[in-house]
């Protein structure tokens, strides 16, 4: 990997991380029209602690209540009751699923999972998923002629179940196109979440999940060297984390008075343009595939 091709890939990885289109598929998907390498699930993995990395920091001040709270309510039993001790332990719950089956299926997510078709796919069907989530959501805070508002629940609400139907979701994003934070607030959405929870606990629901996957990745490197390139990588994870915070500050915001719509019509143009190149015989399932 050239230090352009990093600069590139960190600057995709930062943009498309936090928003509901997929940073895996466009990182496969700029290799393959660029006509360099798929960067591989490992160069994925890695430069995700960069945009993490900038998650960490702009909720840094929830981020500490919610430790500090969780691990003095373990010795406490009046803090046990407390919100953020509570949302530590959801963040724990929420995050099982995706460990379970990103170990059990490691094989897959690295291998066949990588074919365009099937992120063609998911790109359309979770932006079909996300649009239907949002109208939900809109129909509830905007109401209409014949149906008051209704109002939609905060993380005070957030319950095990919740917790672990928010984890399933998260799990989905191990198939690249479905998108870690548009399965995440789809799902939160559908449970009657407002934008901003659903958004929020996404956020948080995400760190140890893309903190474990990325060591994971360094070990695997580090134990069978020759993979990935380290300078590039370190680069282009420096990149994903000054865009990735930019990009979480403006998001918060939008989210707040803005639909989601933008998006979903964005995925489900892409997927089909996809779909089109592949037919067409201009874009391979298989272009810039990772060498190792």
């Amino acid at each position: 990997m050239s230090w352009f091709e990093s600069l590139i890939l960190g600057l995709v990885q930062g943009l498309t991380e936090f928003l509901p289109i997929s940073s895996s598929a466009h990182l496969r998907l700029t290799a393959a029209f660029a006509g360099w390498q798929d960067p591989g699930a490992a160069f994925t993995a890695i430069t995700q602690i960069g945009t993490e990395a900038a998650v960490l920091i702009y909720f840094r001040k929830d981020i500490a209540r919610i430790i500090s709270t969780w691990f003095r309510s373990l010795f406490t039993a009046s803090l046990r009751s407390d919100q953020d001790a509570k949302m530590g332990w959801l963040v724990i719950v929420g995050s099982i699923p995706i460990g379970v089956l990103g170990i059990a299926f490691k094989d897959q997510i690295t291998g066949p999972a990588r074919d365009l078709r099937l992120t063609a796919t998911t790109l359309i069907v979770m932006g079909v998923v996300l649009g239907i989530a949002d109208r939900l959501a809109a129909r509830d805070e905007e109401g209409g002629r014949h149906r008051a508002t209704r109002e939609r629940k905060t993380l005070k609400e957030l319950g095990v179940k919740d917790g672990l139907i928010f984890g399933l979701c998260q799990a989905m994003a191990l198939i690249p196109g479905v998108s870690r934070s548009g399965a995440t607030i789809s799902g939160g959405l559908l449970l009657g979440f407002t934008r901003e929870a659903a958004a929020r606990y996404s956020f948080l629901l995400a760190i140890p999940a893309v903190l474990a996957s990325g060591a994971f990745e360094i070990k695997d490197v580090v134990e069978s060297p020759g993979h990935i390139t380290w300078g590039p990588t370190i680069f282009a994870t420096v990149i994903a984390f000054f865009v990735g915070y930019a990009v979480i500050a403006w998001f918060m915001k939008f989210i707040s008075s803005k639909s989601f719509m933008p998006f979903v019509v964005y995925r489900i143009a892409l997927g089909i343009a996809l779909f089109v190149l592949i037919g067409m015989g201009v874009l391979s399932p298989f272009a810039a595939e990772s060498a190792g």
